[in-house]
């Protein structure tokens, strides 16, 4: 999930600005055209959006920051239901987003200027109707097929996994809850853009402590971790366990239902690369138990699950790109196996700041070329 306060990625780097985008623009990008990408000027208190409507299926938003802080863009359904989104975008820096919106209907954009709070929202309408892909043998419909086995697969380990932790905690057992608690999160790191997109079921899962807005209570994985390595068990921490595994149950089901798209996977791929430059690489995301490199891991593993997915359809348009992705994750893939230990890996806090940047580095070269998929998926 998108988290607030974070270091960007480039300033780790040592670098200038950091490219993640694959489109060009500023300011002197004209103004949308029919049937061109819709124009977003989002800055620290407005997100200007060209247009307010427009027809359904592609649909494809360029987003320019303009103002100071880091943002977000999403478009939402109904229910705060995420259709798409991007994250991680810096000042000055343009990002694209393409979206399949088969059903016409009211939606909302949102800006989020620090990476926090509901946004900066408008009212977005979808008109007419675009048929979804109707052939089960395209190789955009063997894509969803393969992914969706993934998804299936990784929230079967992932309810199962849970309840083991979950009794662990509630056991007390606190040490072996403590060597439970990363190799449980790596599924749900794997599958989060499906988590993202059923409301507030990923903040009760998977919100951190520095993340939640006045009012919001601390559930869900970071809240037992904190119990686990700072504060010790504590009255309700059974009852913070029993409803993060109804929740982990209830996002099993929810995704065994949902209908994905070729650019839900690419998308997927790209935002897993975000929460990777935006959490894992600068330790923010398991602040109690620095176990940050596994779920850099598992962020990577269901990245390059998307895109395998997608391999077939990406060979055929564009093979430079997969050959391209497949040298970034190995090298990505491949720092990382140097900071395995056991079972799993260091933590974070054993890490120099040379490693560091050196994993900043590889991930920004592999998030340039992801950033090229989704439109290669929109033809």
């Amino acid at each position: 999930m998108s988290l607030p306060h974070r270091i960007p990625l480039a300033v780790l780097a040592g670098a200038g600005a950091l490219v993640l985008t694959a489109c060009g623009g500023g300011e002197g990008t004209p103004a949308a055209t029919a049937g061109g990408p819709i124009k977003v000027e989002a800055s620290d208190s407005a997100c200007a959006v060209s247009v307010n409507t427009a027809n359904a299926g592609n649909v494809t938003f360029e987003i320019t920051n303009k103002g100071s802080k880091v943002t977000e863009f999403y478009l939402y359904a109904e229910g705060d239901r995420i259709m798409g989104e991007v994250e991680n975008i810096a000042p000055g820096l343009n990002r694209r987003l393409i979206v399949e919106v088969a059903e016409a209907g009211k939606y909302q954009t949102a800006c989020k200027p620090g990476m926090t709070g509901n946004g900066i929202r408008g009212d977005f309408t979808v008109t007419g109707g675009a048929a979804k892909q109707a052939d089960p043998n395209s190789q955009k419909a063997q894509a969803v097929k393969s992914y969706a086995e993934y998804v299936a697969n990784n929230t079967k380990a992932l309810d199962e996994e849970t309840v083991k932790f979950v009794a662990l905690v509630k056991a007390g057992k606190v040490d072996e809850a403590k060597a439970a608690y990363a190799r449980t999160r790596v599924y749900f790191e794997r599958v989060e853009p499906v988590a993202e997109k059923f409301g507030d079921l990923d903040p009760k899962i998977d919100a951190r402590e520095a993340d939640l807005e006045p009012g919001q209570k601390f559930t869900g994985f970071h809240r037992l971790e904190k119990d686990l390595w700072v504060t010790g068990l504590q009255p309700d921490t059974n009852q913070i366990a029993d409803q993060l595994l109804a929740d982990v149950k209830e996002l099993v089901t929810k995704s065994a239902s949902i209908e994905l798209n070729a650019l839900d996977l690419a998308n997927g791929a790209k935002e897993l690369l975000d929460e990777i430059a935006t959490g894992k690489i600068t330790g923010e995301e398991e602040a109690f138990s620095h176990t940050d490199l596994s779920d850099f891991q598992g962020n990577l593993d269901g990245s390059k699950a998307a895109i395998n997915s997608l391999r077939p359809l990406l060979q055929a348009k564009d093979p430079a790109l997969v050959s391209t992705l497949d040298k970034e994750f190995g090298n990505v893939q491949a720092l990382l196996d140097k900071q395995r230990e056991g079972d799993g890996f260091k933590l974070y806090t054993a890490l120099s700041q040379d490693r560091i940047k050196e994993f900043a580095s590889a991930v920004d070269a592999l998030s340039e070329p992801l950033s090229k998929v989704a439109e290669v998926a929109a033809q």
